[in-house]
C-alpha cells in the first residue's frame, strides 16, 4: 500500500470519525467539524500532535472569539468596519500566500464569518467560534487516530518538498483576487445575516481557491467544484433518506470522502487538480450539514437547500468573473510596461 492509498483511507476513516463524533454528541454546528477535518486531513505532511494542536485549538478559539471584536464597529460604523474587514483580508491572504499555510482560512473565518454571525445575534457568534475551535481539535484527533491505524513508511530522504512559497508580485495578485471574491459576499452577508452565513462559509473557501487559480482554469476550479460538491450533497441525501440514522450518515460521508479522496491524492488519475476535490469535498458538507439541521427544526428542506446551492453558484460565477477580470488587468498592464 503506497502513502497515496493510505492518505485515501485516513481521510475516509477521519471524516467518518468527525461525523461520529460531532453529531452524535449534537455539538454545536457539527458540520463544522467535519469542515476542520477534512481541512487538516487534506493539509500535506505528518500529522499534528495532539498535545501541539490541544493548544492550537485554543489559540485559535480565542483568536476567532476577538472577531466579535468587530461586530460594534460594523454595526455603528459600517463603512470603515467593512474598510478594515478588507485591509485585514488582504494582509491574512498575502501572508498565506507567501508561507504557503493551508491554515491561513481559519483567520479569513474569524475576520469575516464570525462578525456576520454576531451582528445576527452575538451568542450565534461565540457558540460558532466555539464549534470550529472544537472542530479543529477534533480533527487533530481523528487525524492522530487516522495516522496511526496507517502510518507513512519512513523515508531516510524527504520525497516530497515544502509548498512553494510565492513571490511578493505574486502573492499580491495572489491576495487581491482573494479579497475582491470574499469582500463583496461579506457585505451582503452583514445585510442578511440569516441566509447568507452559509454563503459566506462557500466564500471564504472559494477566495482561498481563487488565490492561486488562474484565468484558464477558474471556471472548472470555482464554478465546477461547486456543481461536484451540489451533486455529492444530492446523492447523499437520497442514501440518508432511505435509512435515516447516524451509523449511515457516517457510513455515506465516509464513502463520499473514499470517492473523493482517490482523486484528490492521486489514486484515481483525472485532469482536475486536487485543489478541486477538496473543495468539492468541503462544498458537500456545507450543503448537507444545514439540510440535516432544517430537517431535524422541520423545515423546508428542498427549498432551503435549492437556494443555498443558487447562492453558491451566484458566488462561484463571481469569483471566476473576478479571476477572468484580474487576469486581463494585470496582462494589460504587464502589456504596457514591455512596450515601455
Amino acid at each position: 500500500m503506497d502513502r497515496a492509498d493510505k492518505a485515501v483511507l485516513r481521510l475516509a476513516i477521519g471524516v467518518g470519525l468527525a461525523v461520529l463524533i460531532a453529531y452524535g454528541l449534537a455539538l454545536p454546528a457539527p458540520f463544522v467539524v467535519c469542515v476542520m477535518t477534512v481541512l487538516l486531513l487534506c493539509k500535506p505532511g505528518p500529522p499534528i500532535p495532539f498535545v501541539k494542536g490541544s493548544v492550537l485549538a485554543l489559540v485559535i478559539g480565542a483568536l476567532l472569539l476577538t472577531g466579535v471584536l468587530m461586530v460594534p464597529i460594523l454595526e455603528n460604523y459600517a463603512t470603515t468596519g467593512v474598510l478594515l474587514t478588507g485591509v485585514l483580508l488582504y494582509a491574512v491572504f498575502f501572508a498565506g500566500a507567501r508561507s504557503a499555510n493551508p491554515l491561513t482560512i481559519i483567520l479569513v473565518i474569524a475576520f469575516t464569518v464570525i462578525p456576520v454571525a454576531g451582528v445576527a445575534d452575538q451568542a450565534l457568534a461565540s457558540v460558532l467560534a466555539v464549534a470550529l475551535a472544537v472542530g479543529l481539535g477534533t480533527g487533530v484527533f481523528v487525524g492522530g487516530i487516522s495516522h496511526a491505524l496507517f502510518p507513512d513508511a519512513p523515508v531516510a530522504f524527504p520525497t516530497q518538498s515544502a509548498p512553494a512559497r510565492a513571490a511578493p508580485a505574486e502573492a499580491n495578485w495572489a491576495a487581491l483576487r482573494a479579497t475582491l471574491v470574499v469582500l463583496p459576499v461579506f457585505v451582503l452577508a452583514l445585510g442578511n445575516p440569516g441566509s447568507y452565513l452559509a454563503a459566506i462559509i462557500k466564500t471564504v473557501t472559494l477566495g482561498q481557491q481563487a488565490s492561486s487559480a488562474d484565468a484558464r482554469t477558474a471556471g472548472r476550479e470555482l464554478v465546477g467544484s461547486t456543481f461536484m460538491g451540489a451533486a455529492m450533497a444530492a446523492l447523499l441525501w437520497f442514501g440518508l433518506t432511505l435509512r435515516p440514522n447516524l451509523w449511515m450518515l457516517m457510513l455515506w460521508m465516509a464513502a463520499a470522502a473514499l470517492w473523493t479522496g482517490a482523486r484528490l491524492f492521486g489514486v484515481k488519475s483525472t485532469s482536475l487538480a486536487p485543489s478541486f476535490w477538496s473543495n468539492a469535498l468541503v462544498t458537500m458538507l456545507i450543503l448537507l450539514g444545514p439540510a440535516i439541521e432544517d430537517s431535524a427544526n422541520g423545515k423546508d428542506v428542498y427549498t432551503a437547500s435549492a437556494i443555498r446551492v443558487g447562492l453558491f453558484v451566484g458566488v462561484a460565477l463571481y469569483a471566476w468573473a473576478t479571476v477572468w477580470l484580474l487576469g486581463r488587468l494585470r496582462a494589460s498592464r504587464s502589456g504596457e510596461t514591455a512596450s515601455c
